[in-house]
């Protein structure tokens, strides 16, 4: 499927636990990482019917634990009474493993429920599932996520979503439980393209940002004055506010993960080449990551892309 015409659709959301009680779907959370755990929390004191499941059971039985809702051993034991299934896990195969195998959760949800992606995927995958629910009888929405692991646990993540506009309508009390907003960016697959937007365009901050300090260090300017000066201005952004600092003082050991920018990046390079684009920025920031990756810093923040810049600079 190639590229629809969007329909374009928005909801903010006020007070997350004014319908506590009127919270009666039964929802499946599979995938309990960074993200799911507070997330499926969310919900939980929203008031659903939780069931979580997470590849390693010590952290469903922990979540459990903590916020009081059930847990199951398998897929299909999470999701076969479920209204709603929400899945976010790691990349494509890990979807794939989760949802359309064997043992994943198409083949075990009741007729007319609904699975709802938040992990960051391809488009194509986004469209291969929404055909898969359409054949099973299930409807389906991509709703990839931006915030990261702060925006999961303060529920004020920002939900990009792909799917039919009644139905995103009808989950506004599941996005309600821990985010800020969402929006319909147009059919299955729109959601995802919508995140391969919002990645590149933190990687062109990121590297303005870099390039940015870099001068202002070798120029003797006062970092934290500086960033002071700056971040209510046009250079102002997330990236000046929550990295900039820790950035000139060579913390990265927190953070989004650049080897999940990359698999990130990865998505949007073939996607544009599929559009037959060119993305200089984007292949140049990807190779960038690569070459970080390759010395150990996979786990480092993607701000760490400054290292890269002043190695760069001293060729």
């Amino acid at each position: 499927m190639g590229y629809q015409r969007p329909t374009f659709s928005a909801k903010s959301f006020g007070d997350k636990n004014k319908n506590h009680k009127e919270n009666k779907m039964r929802v499946s959370f599979i995938g309990l990482g960074v993200m799911g755990y507070p997330m499926a929390g969310h919900l939980q004191k929203a008031g659903f019917e939780v069931t979580v499941f997470n590849r390693t059971q010590a952290k469903a039985v922990a979540w459990a634990k903590q916020f009081g809702g059930q847990y199951a051993e398998t897929v299909a034991e999470c999701v076969k009474n479920a209204d709603v299934v929400l899945t976010c896990v790691g990349n494509d195969d890990d979807v794939r493993s989760m949802t359309t195998a064997a043992t994943g959760a198409i083949p075990a949800m009741k007729p007319g429920a609904v699975l709802i992606d938040h992990t960051t995927t391809s488009a194509l995958l986004a469209e291969e599932l929404s055909a898969a629910a359409q054949q099973a009888g299930l409807h389906f929405m991509d709703a990839p996520v931006s915030g990261g692991q702060a925006g999961a646990e303060n529920g004020v993540l920002t939900i990009m979503c792909g799917g039919d506009e009644a139905l995103f309508a009808k989950m506004q009390p599941i996005f309600a439980a821990y985010g800020r907003s969402s929006v319909l960016m147009g059919a299955a697959g729109q959601g995802q393209r919508a995140k391969m937007v919002n990645q590149i365009c933190i990687a062109g901050v990121l590297n303005g940002l870099s390039e940015g300090l870099m001068l202002a260090e070798q120029a003797g300017l006062d970092i934290p004055n500086l960033v002071a000066c700056l971040k209510n201005g046009a250079a102002g952004s997330w990236q000046m506010e929550n990295r900039a600092l820790t950035m000139s003082q060579e913390k990265f050991d927190f953070g989004f993960a650049i080897d999940w920018m990359i698999k990130d990046l990865g998505f949007c390079l073939d996607e544009a080449a599929q559009l037959g684009l060119r993305l200089p920025m984007t292949e140049n920031t990807m190779t960038a990551y690569q070459r970080l990756s390759e010395q150990g810093l996979g786990r480092m923040d993607t701000s760490v892309l400054i290292q890269a810049v002043k190695e760069a600079s001293k060729k």
